[in-house]
């Protein structure tokens, strides 16, 4: 009897096809379908009402699609899908009466997989100032904590939702460093952000929505080379960077 010699396939951590989402008569989401392989840093972009925001709260299971399913490791996503993740919302409120490492402390009790304080204060670079309370930490420390409380739970699968919103220059390289630090130990992440800079740094592949549909995906070189060869005049491109790509297919017209 011959051995097998067929490679088994291995599915994307993550796929969700034909996510569908309407509002009254607006339709948010029109027909996604993406699916984001192991171990990359993923990026979803669009401006303003592009319906990214959307299509990341029904991958998270916060909110449900009208039609269309969520696959996590080759399966529809179960209940166990919340324990294997960790999300980093833009806006969480902390308790001010708590220090970093209390508060830290306080979410490790709500799971039954968790990391080790010390690691977490470590890798988040958060040491120094574990003993502050949420109230007297500076915009990039509370970042850096937030990214370390959705890391309690050791996620497979990271979601970070613009990130580094308001930070200096300082400590938005400084969180872009950890962010390099935690792919490179093989978690898979999820971005969302308006920093075209941010994503070229960190995501190894992108997409973009507008309107509610995908309207270009793929590797951050793949795409500077398609939309960055040549201007509107046929001459050679100014900038070749995502931001001038992220402008030629979404428009320069300003979305509030």
């Amino acid at each position: 009897m011959k051995p097998d010699t067929a490679q088994k396939t291995v599915p994307p951590l993550l796929e969700v096809r034909r996510l569908v989402k309407t509002y009254k008569s607006l339709t948010a989401v029109d027909d996604v379908s993406f699916a984001i392989p192991r171990g990359i840093c993923f990026g979803l972009l669009g401006p303003n009402g592009a319906g990214k925001t959307t299509t990341v709260e029904m991958m998270e299971g916060i909110i449900s699609a009208d039609s269309g399913e969520v696959y996590y490791k080759g399966a529809l996503r179960a209940a166990d899908f919340n324990e294997e993740i960790g999300i980093q919302f833009q806006h969480t409120e902390l308790l001010s009466y708590l220090t970093v490492r209390e508060t830290l402390q306080t979410f490790h009790k709500l799971y039954s997989r968790t990391e080790d304080i010390d690691v977490l204060l470590k890798t988040c670079n958060l040491l120094e100032i574990q003993k502050q309370y949420n109230d007297k930490i500076s915009g990039g420390q509370r970042q850096r904590l937030l990214l370390a409380l959705a890391l309690v739970n050791r996620p497979e699968l990271l979601f970070l939702d613009e990130p580094s919103t308001g930070l200096d220059p300082q400590a938005r390289r400084n969180l872009w460093d950890i962010v390099l630090n935690i792919k490179s130990q093989g978690k898979t992440i999820i971005l969302t952000t308006h920093y075209m800079r941010e994503a070229q740094t960190l995501c190894d592949e992108v997409a973009i929505m507008d309107h509610g549909c995908i309207i270009a995906r793929g590797t951050v070189p793949d795409l500077i080379g398609e939309y960055c060869s040549e201007d509107s005049n046929g001459g050679p491109c100014a900038e070749a960077n995502l931001e001038t790509v992220f402008i030629k297919l979404t428009g320069r017209q300003l979305r509030e």
